[in-house]
């Protein structure tokens, strides 16, 4: 149970950091589609690349494993709205901007966050 908590506490660390370092990153495409008067999608991508982090620390603050699991859960959607949201933006070349980096982020989010899911989840 220790080395449950220890893992689950070092990708938590991780996660954190990662979910803040890409709401960070988004910002940049936040601000360049709102340069170019696109409000909508720029206001729906920029509410789920942040609401990932959000989860996340409320993650921290539950009240049960279960309820960490949840929160963790809706992180991992958020995430996986994210990638929608920056590939119908790439594809609808509203902005010039290198969308790589923000897809391997988000990817790479979806699978810490699935990991950590899953991991929660079979210890509930």
């Amino acid at each position: 149970m220790i080395i449950f908590s220890i893992l689950i506490s070092m990708k938590e660390n991780l996660v954190m950091e990662k979910s803040f370092d890409f709401a960070l990153k988004s910002m940049e495409l936040y601000k360049m589609l709102l340069s170019k008067n696109e409000f909508v999608l720029s206001k729906q991508f920029f509410r789920s690349a942040t609401s990932i982090g959000a989860n996340i620390q409320e993650a921290s603050a539950a009240y049960s494993k279960r309820d960490f699991a949840a929160k963790m859960s809706i992180s991992s959607k958020e995430a996986r709205e994210t990638l929608y949201w920056i590939k119908l933006i790439e594809a609808g070349g509203f902005v010039e901007y290198d969308f790589r980096e923000l897809k391997t982020e988000s990817e790479r989010l979806i699978r810490i966050l699935t990991s950590i899911v899953k991991t929660s989840q079979r210890s509930a």
